[in-house]
């Protein structure tokens, strides 16, 4: 799994802290999501797309390998 989370974060001024307060999770998640390190479950995923005010597909995306 690929996201965008870095880009679209740091475009709305939210550091890793304030999104990971919004979106319920630890910052440590959120380090881990950005760098691809962490699969989030379901629905932590839908959430952190809900407080960057954009699609879940344009967020997150599955690359087979």
């Amino acid at each position: 799994m690929v996201n965008e989370i870095r880009a679209l974060r740091t475009a709305r001024g939210l550091t890793q802290q304030m999104l990971a307060d919004a979106a319920g999770a630890t910052r440590q998640t959120i380090i881990a999501v950005e760098a691809g390190k962490y699969s989030p479950s379901l629905e932590l995923a839908f959430r952190i797309a809900r407080v960057l005010g954009t699609p879940f597909e344009e967020v997150f995306a599955y690359r087979d390998g």
